[in-house]
Formats: structure tokens, C-alpha cells, sequence
């Protein structure tokens, strides 16, 4: 009896060292620090952050989000309203305000444009309505408008929606910069 209850100890210190080494493999595999964005999934639908990434005209918005540290808070479970410009909105801006925004000391003027962006909470074209305000991460309002099936948002033309896992991503054709603070 001692022994068969000895044998089903062994095996079960054995069977735990094996599953220690697999899970050791796995971390390695991980990058330290890996926030959310760094899970590896090539099967369920893309976050609002791997809809940018894997869209070639938001390179400029990709760049923004890793510079501002927001690619791991975005790629959470959200749900999250992204108002996504494209990289012809960014070129809009006056020369060198995307590369001046992206320098270390703009850190956080950079964020406060892209929370601009950001509203918490899955809004579907369905429940947008005309003179419809929201209030964004950075805590100033925007405003939607809707006339004959067309939206806007503070006079930025919204060109495409894609339904990510973690919420909606709005392409806009301008960047929507916040009111300033007096």
C-alpha cells in the first residue's frame, strides 16, 4: 500500500517538474515586461491597436501610440471608440508638429492629443446621433454630427469603421486636437 502511494507521489513531482519546464520554455518565450500587447493571437478578432498596426495608413497613429506608451492600455479589454486619423490627416498638421510631437519631452502633450482620440465605451454607428457629444479620455468633449448617413466628428469626416474585439475603430480624415485649457 506504502509503496503504490509512494509510486503516485513520484509521479506526481515528476509530472510537476515536467510543467515547470514547459511553463519555464513558455516565459522565455514572452518578452519581459510584455504588457497585453505582446499576447500572441493569430486567431481571434484584432484589438483597436492590431487594426492600426495592421492598417498601412496608420503608420503615423502607430508611431504616436508606441512614442505615448498607450499600444499596451489600448490593446486592453476596453471596450474603447477610437477616432483613428490617417497618416494624409497627420500631414495636415503644420511641418515637423508629428515629429516634434514624438520627441521624449512631448510625452505628454502627445498623450493628451491622443486621448482626444479615445472615448471609453463601444459606440456603433447605430447609436450616433446628430449634435451627439462625448467625452474623451483626456476629459474634454468632442461632437458627432450625422446628416444623411455621413459622420463627423468636430468637422473631421469619418472615411471607414471596423468593428475590432475590444471596440470600434473610427478612421478619420484629421487629426482632433483638444480645446485649449485656460
Amino acid at each position: 500500500m506504502y509503496k503504490v502511494f509512494a509510486l503516485f507521489i513520484l509521479m506526481g513531482l515528476l509530472s510537476c517538474g515536467q510543467q515547470n519546464a514547459s511553463q519555464t520554455a513558455t516565459a522565455e518565450e514572452q518578452p519581459v515586461g510584455g504588457g497585453q500587447s505582446s499576447v500572441k493571437d493569430e486567431t481571434s478578432e484584432p484589438d483597436v491597436v492590431r487594426v492600426a498596426v495592421s492598417s498601412p495608413v496608420h503608420t503615423t497613429l502607430v508611431a504616436a501610440l508606441q512614442a505615448a506608451e498607450y499600444v499596451d492600455a489600448l490593446s486592453n479589454a476596453g471596450p474603447f471608440t477610437v477616432f483613428a486619423p490617417t497618416n494624409e490627416a497627420f500631414d495636415k498638421l503644420p511641418a515637423g508638429t508629428v515629429e516634434g510631437l514624438l520627441k521624449p519631452e512631448s510625452k505628454d502633450a502627445l498623450r493628451n492629443i491622443l486621448e482626444y482620440h479615445v472615448y471609453v465605451g463601444a459606440m456603433k454607428e447605430d447609436y450616433i446621433q446628430d449634435g451627439m457629444t462625448l467625452n474623451q479620455v483626456n476629459l474634454d468633449n468632442i461632437t458627432l454630427t450625422k446628416k444623411d448617413g455621413k459622420i463627423t466628428v468636430n468637422g473631421a469626416n469619418v472615411v471607414g469603421v471596423v468593428k475590432a474585439s475590444n471596440g470600434y475603430v473610427y478612421v478619420i480624415d484629421a487629426v482632433l486636437l483638444p480645446p485649449d485649457k485656460k
